[in-house]
């Protein structure tokens, strides 16, 4: 198995889990259980394929992708009623997904030849893009638009970090690996050291 490969199964598996934590701050049923699994699961990366042309979309060729997501769902749907605080384990491991779900992104790109933007790109898009659906179809303000959080951005580092590894090591592995420390890093020290971007404050107009 290769690294790429690993990364997509890990950001399957953990985003999965996210989407089922949602659904059960929701209240919803088995079936709900398993939408947002997938939906979660998979978003990114169908975004990314679909955009790259790429054929078939990664877990059309492997449907195993959804079984995973599937046993997600269910065990939190068992086990979810055993957690404190479901919202902190959320943010911790979409942090988690996060970070493996941008080098993803990133390494499809690479493999396929694509400009260096467009590299950067499509590992933000697959990072964010599952939990932007999962918290826009449950009714929550998303993770990626938090007030001043590192999320796009740290995703945005991740990204930018691969490429300049990728390309002065001419090792696309050390640079999946840099994608996923820095952007883990930058997330995970907006969670627990309060790191921010500045945010916009509106003044009243002068008279």
């Amino acid at each position: 198995m290769t690294l790429l490969t690993l990364l997509d199964y890990a950001s399957v598996l953990i985003f999965a889990l996210t989407g089922a934590l949602v659904a059960s701050r929701a209240q919803l049923d088995i079936v709900g259980f398993a939408f947002m699994a997938c939906l979660t699961a998979v978003g990114g990366g169908t975004l990314r394929d679909v955009i790259l042309d790429r054929n078939p979309v990664f877990w059309v060729g492997n449907p195993n992708y959804i079984l995973i997501a599937c046993g997600a769902a269910l065990l939190i749907f068992l086990t979810a009623h055993l957690v404190e605080s479901r919202y902190r384990w959320l943010t911790w491991l979409d942090s988690f997904a996060l970070a493996v779900a941008v080098p993803a992104g990133v390494g499809v790109a690479m493999s396929m030849g694509q400009p260096i933007l467009v590299v950067v790109l499509m590992g933000v898009l697959t990072g964010c893009m599952g939990g932007l659906m999962r918290d826009v179809v449950i009714g929550e303000v998303p993770l990626v638009l938090k007030q001043g959080e590192l999320y796009i951005s740290a995703a945005f580092g991740g990204a930018v970090s691969a490429t300049v590894v990728a390309t002065y090591t001419y090792n696309l592995e050390y640079g999946l690996i840099a994608c996923a420390g820095v952007t883990w890093a930058l997330r995970a020290g907006s969670l627990f050291f309060g790191w921010r971007l500045p945010v916009y404050k509106g003044r009243p107009p002068r008279v």
